[in-house]
């Protein structure tokens, strides 16, 4: 499309000065320019019963689901990693106490070939801490014993913590992640990161962010590319969030989404919440001013499956894939990939859709309230993720999240469908300008006038995913 000249200029003169940052990204500390996409495991291993042909948490198993990933829709959207969540290991490791997998479950570097034949990669799932029953094995290179790195915590997932200062905790990692990448390890997530992540049954020691310093120092070091991701709802402030971003490709905002144990993957109350911590984080970056080194996580992405299994209705589940796309999040689905529906395989792999992810990974979304252009958690809240200047684009979201259940943030309790408007200025994009508006998924068509407004009106969990472009 034909931008002018003039046009262009006056976009940015009006956006520069509407009360507008833009946020923008960088290279992650491991050398990734947006976040992860793929499956992980956790949703079917903790809800199995929305998946009767999973059976159990093995290879097989494992590799019926992943396979999807390299039909040409999905490695066409940029699907690469297939992800093992907890489970995959031993409780003892080898002589010198790296972790192994559990060889009546995987065979991890067959595994790993076969993926890569496929042009898919392979993550696994560790926690800080070393096996507290390999306290006496000899850390490998090194005379130091384990149990001499030890702070003494166990943190009661048979793990003891260490102490970062000690010698031989830093060749401790570089072994584990040496033996991960001789197995073809592509991604490594860290789980149950402190300061941040609830104890939810465990012993976690108040700051083990030394692991994740020390596991970044190890995949530097490796002789492959590795992602490292970290989890769950981390600790936001500057001290800590500096740690994260200088060191991991993504971190997670909230808890688990997931309905653990019950017959569907995820419930409205919880996606609310999801959300709402993603505009908590993101609303801290925006007074930095500064590009983005690291990608949100906001957790599994729940969309793929019917309503009857996703638990959420149709149009929720089109709010989730937005949001999440959004965001730029990891789009690592936690879905039944063997029984997508058709709306399923559209709003993962839908190449405007894929867009919008690409988009936002260059600029992340952020609240815009309609009426005031604040950053307050609203139950009808816009969203807006750039504007690229230089292309005469941007990407709005508006939203109708339903009552509050509990975790929204917003409190209201407006019932059944409202109107949402929000105008330009209140966009940040200023009262210039003109725009070409394409509905992403019902591909509808549609013009804002200069100074105009953009508004739906939506039902319960409704939402609209637009992209404007400079008329």
């Amino acid at each position: 499309m034909f931008i002018s000249s003039l046009g262009l200029l006056a976009f940015v003169a009006y956006t520069q000065a509407a009360n507008l940052t833009v946020l923008s990204t960088a290279m992650t500390p491991n050398g990734f320019h947006n976040a992860a996409r793929g499956w992980n495991s956790f949703g079917i291993q903790a809800n199995s019963a929305t998946t009767p042909s999973w059976g159990e948490f093995n290879q097989g198993n494992v590799t019926r689901q992943c396979d999807v990933l390299a039909q040409p829709h999905f490695k066409a959207a940029g699907y690469q990693y297939c992800s093992l969540d907890s489970g995959w290991s031993l409780d003892e490791g080898d002589n010198n106490g790296r972790l192994l997998y559990d060889p009546s479950l995987f065979d991890l570097p067959a595994f790993a070939e076969h993926l890569h034949r496929k042009g898919l990669l392979l993550g696994v799932y560790v926690l800080p801490g070393a096996l507290c029953d390999d306290g006496n094995k000899t850390i490998l290179g090194t005379n130091v014993q384990l149990k001499s790195t030890f702070n003494g915590n166990n943190d009661g997932f048979l793990r003891c913590d260490f102490d970062f200062s000690k010698p031989g905790v830093q060749e401790w990692h570089d072994s584990v992640i040496h033996l991960f990448a001789s197995w073809g390890v592509d991604l490594v997530k860290v789980d149950f990161v402190t300061p941040g992540s609830p104890d939810n049954g465990a012993n976690l020691v108040v700051d083990n962010s030394g692991a994740v310093v020390a596991y970044h120092k190890a995949i530097a070091k490796a002789s492959r590319p590795m992602r490292l991701d970290i989890s769950w709802k981390l600790e936001r402030n500057n001290t800590y969030y500096d740690i994260w971003r200088a060191n991991a490709n993504t971190m997670r905002t909230d808890q688990d989404i997931n309905n653990s144990g019950k017959s569907t993957f995820v419930e409205w109350a919880t996606v609310q919440r999801a959300i709402e911590n993603y505009r908590q984080y993101i609303v801290l970056q925006i007074p930095k001013d500064q590009p983005l080194s690291i990608y949100p996580d906001m957790d599994n992405l729940y969309a793929g499956n019917s309503a009857k299994i996703t638990g959420v209705s149709d149009s929720m589940r089109e709010t989730i894939m937005s949001h999440w796309l959004g965001a730029a999040a990891n789009l690592i689905t936690g879905s039944d990939l063997t029984n997508l529906d058709n709306l399923g395989v559209k709003l993962l792999t839908s190449q405007t859709g894929i867009a919008i992810a690409d988009f936002a990974a260059k600029y992340l979304m952020q609240p815009r309230n309609p009426g005031s252009g604040g950053t307050d958690a609203k139950q009808l809240q816009a969203w807006i993720a750039g504007p690229d200047l230089k292309a005469g684009q941007a990407i709005v979201i508006l939203a109708n999240y339903g009552p509050d259940q509990g975790q929204g943030g917003f409190s209201t309790q407006l019932a059944g469908k409202q109107k949402v408007s929000i105008s330009l200025e209140d966009l940040g994009l200023g009262s210039g300008p003109a725009f070409n508006v394409e509905n992403v998924w019902s591909g509808k068509s549609s013009v804002i006038e200069r100074g105009g407004s953009l508004s739906e009106s939506l039902a319960e969990g409704e939402s609209v995913l637009l992209k404007l472009s400079l008329r």
